[in-house]
């Protein structure tokens, strides 16, 4: 048998350093949230890299929710703290999201037009509560994770399928992490919350088909996230 001590090392990439610096002359410099990064040109002529590799290490940044990046108008910290997620977690998440999304989507859609069918006073009661939760947290400033999180297990209960609400507890941490890249989005709260109410307004009626149609709709733009339009193994 062969040991796994002895597989091949990978090299690291370039703008995971280049990530690095960029993170050390944040705090070096005591940037914080609005504040604009040099030019990518300059980051590159001070580093001693290519701007791709720059390019890449701002992208890195932007996935996760530290800069913003804003067309012909540079690269802003959108968070006074620089709390990186490593690289090798950044790309094994882009790695299974694609599979989540679609789980979700095949579960979610069906757990719709159940709801629809079988809601009751109460389900319909704690799908309101959730959407009012959700409309709080995004006034008082959050993304609306917990009430986005609220509505879909009322959905889940509402459906009364219990093999289908197993399949979804067992990848509970998976969509919990497909939520909070999606809700990362910026405009993409408000935006889920508005999709939230047609998917309410499907069960209310109870038209399954409108149910499932609403739910297949935000299932897609869930999907559409800044992760996996960032391809990790881009030439530098």
């Amino acid at each position: 048998m062969g040991s796994d001590a002895l597989r091949p090392m990978s090299r690291p990439r370039l703008y995971e350093q280049v990530v690095q610096r960029i993170r050390e002359y944040v705090v070096e410099s005591g940037l914080g949230a609005g504040d604009k990064l040099p030019a990518e040109r300059e980051l590159a002529q001070r580093l001693g890299v290519s701007r791709a590799s720059v390019k890449q290490a701002i992208v890195v940044l932007d996935v996760q929710g530290l800069v913003e990046v804003r067309h012909g108008g540079g690269t802003y910290l959108t968070s006074t703290k620089m709390d990186l997620e490593p690289v090798d977690e950044l790309v094994e998440r882009r790695r299974r999201l694609p599979d989540v999304l679609e789980a979700r989507e095949a579960m979610e859609t069906k757990l719709a037009e159940l709801a629809a069918e079988r809601r009751t006073k109460e389900d319909l009661d704690a799908l309101e509560d959730a959407l009012r939760y959700m409309t709080e947290e995004i006034d008082n400033g959050g993304q609306g994770i917990e009430g986005d999180r609220r509505f879909h297990a009322a959905v889940t209960a509402a459906a009364r399928n219990p093999i289908l609400a197993e399949f979804m507890t067992s990848i509970a941490e998976q969509i919990a992490e497909s939520r909070t890249e999606s809700l990362h989005q910026p405009g993409r709260p408000k935006r889920s919350l508005a999709q939230h109410h047609r998917i309410f307004n499907g069960i209310s009626l109870g038209d399954p088909k409108a149910a499932a149609a609403a739910m297949k709709r935000h299932l897609r733009t869930v999907a559409k996230v800044r992760l996996l339009s960032w391809d990790p193994d881009e030439e530098e």
